[in-house]
C-alpha cells in the first residue's frame, strides 16, 4: 500500500495511520488524567480537575501529546517542568524506574500548590520520552491554610518548596521524601492520596505506551510525534499568514496586588509579518510586592492557551509555538524571580 507524505515531507505515516495513532496517544493522556480524577483525595483535583498530564520530548522536554480534560495552562506549563528535569539530570542521567517530584514555580510554573511528578519511558536502554502528571494538593504548609495568602510578600509564605528530588529510584520509593511532603502539610492523608493517585496515573500511562510502542514499533511512533509537530508548525504559520499584517497593542490591568493599591498594566503588543507573529509584553509593570506576580514560563503557557483558542485545530503540541515569538522582560510582573510571591497567578493568566 502507497503512504502518503504529509506536510513534514515524508514521515512515512499515511493520512489514516497518523489518525488512529494520534487518537491513541491522546487516549494514553486522557486516561491518566481519568485515573487521577477518579483516585485523588481532595476536590481541587477529583471535582475541579486543577491537574493535567502529558507526554514529552526525551531531548528537550517539549510536548508532544497533551490531555485534555485538565487545566488548559498546565497544557504548555508542563514542557518546562519537564526540562527543568532534563537540565538539571544531565550530569546524573534517570534510571528506569525513577520518578522525580517537585513544586518550584520558578522553573516549573504556576505556583506552590502544584506538584509536578515526571518520569522517564526507556526503550531499549535510552528514554524514549517522559510522562508527566502535575496536581493541586490541599495544602502544602505556608502561613495560612490551602496557601493562598493575599497578603504574602515572598513565597516563603506561601508553602513549602520541593526541588527536583527523586520520589523513585529505580522504581523503589524513597519513604524520607514522603514523609517531607506529608509533614509538611495540614492535610497529610489528602497528600499521601493525591500523590499515589498522580504515581497512578503515570504507572498508566506508562504501561500504555509501552503496549502501543511494542504494537506498532519505536520508530513509528517517533514519526508520528515528528509528523503531528510538523502539521502543529505548518497550520499555525497558515493561521497566521491569514491575518493581516501590522500592529495591535492591548492593555489590561490588575487593580492592585494585594500589598499596595497601584494598578498593574499587562501590556501586549502583537505584531504579525507573513507567517509569523511577535507578543512582546515589554510595557507590562514589573514584579510586584504582592502575590499575582507569575513566572516566565507560566506567561508563555498562556499564551499558548489563548492561540489555542484562537486556532483550536492545530494540535496541541510545542509546534503551537514555533511560528511566535514572545517577549517577555526579566523581572516583570510576567517573569518574576525567586522569592516573589506567586500563589495568586490565576489573577493574571486570565488577563
Amino acid at each position: 500500500m502507497n503512504k502518503a507524505s504529509g506536510p513534514s515531507g515524508g514521515t512515512g505515516i499515511s493520512p489514516v495511520q497518523l489518525a488512529v495513532l494520534r487518537g491513541r496517544l491522546e487516549q494514553i493522556a486522557d486516561e491518566m488524567d481519568a485515573t487521577l480524577f477518579r483516585s485523588a483525595f481532595n476536590p481541587i483535583i477529583a471535582e475541579a480537575h486543577d491537574a493535567s498530564h502529558g507526554l514529552y520530548d526525551a531531548e528537550t522536554g517539549e510536548t508532544l501529546v497533551q490531555g485534555k480534560e485538565g487545566l488548559p495552562v498546565f497544557v504548555g506549563v508542563m514542557a518546562f517542568a519537564v526540562r527543568y528535569v532534563i537540565d538539571l539530570t544531565r550530569d546524573d542521567p534517570p534510571k528506569d524506574g525513577d520518578v522525580y517530584i517537585f513544586n518550584d514555580p520558578y522553573e516549573g510554573g504556576t505556583h506552590l500548590s502544584d506538584f509536578k511528578l515526571v518520569r522517564p519511558l526507556f526503550r531499549n536502554g535510552k528514554v524514549f520520552c517522559y510522562l508527566a502528571s502535575v496536581g493541586h494538593w490541599h495544602d502544602v504548609a505556608g502561613n495560612v491554610p490551602g496557601n493562598y495568602n493575599p497578603a504574602a510578600t515572598e513565597s516563603f509564605q506561601e508553602g513549602v518548596h520541593i526541588p527536583p528530588v527523586k520520589l523513585f529510584r529505580a522504581g523503589v520509593r524513597q519513604d524520607d521524601i514522603l514523609s517531607i511532603l506529608r509533614t509538611n502539610s495540614r492535610l497529610p492523608l489528602s497528600v499521601y492520596g493525591d500523590l499515589n493517585a498522580q504515581v497512578s496515573a503515570l504507572d498508566l500511562g506508562h504501561g500504555r505506551l509501552n503496549a502501543l510502542l511494542d504494537e506498532y514499533g519505536d520508530d513509528t511512533i517517533s514519526a508520528v510525534f515528528a509528523e503531528l509537530r510538523a502539521r502543529a508548525h505548518l497550520q499555525m504559520q497558515a493561521h497566521i499568514s491569514a491575518l493581516p499584517d501590522g500592529d495591535v497593542a492591548a492593555t489590561d490591568y490588575l487593580d492592585n496586588d494585594g500589598i499596595k493599591d497601584e494598578a498593574l498594566p499587562i501590556a501586549v503588543d502583537v505584531h504579525v509579518d507573513g507567517e509569523r507573529m511577535v507578543l512582546d509584553f515589554s510595557r507590562s509593570a514589573a514584579q510586584c510586592a504582592g502575590p499575582v506576580n507569575i513566572s516566565r514560563s507560566t506567561a508563555i503557557a498562556a499564551c499558548y492557551v489563548a492561540l489555542k483558542h484562537l486556532f483550536p485545530d492545530v494540535p496541541a503540541n510545542a509546534g503551537v509555538l514555533d511560528p511566535v515569538e514572545i517577549i517577555i522582560p526579566d523581572q516583570s510582573l510576567l517573569s518574576a524571580t525567586a522569592p516573589k510571591p506567586v500563589g495568586g497567578y490565576t489573577e493574571t493568566i486570565l488577563r
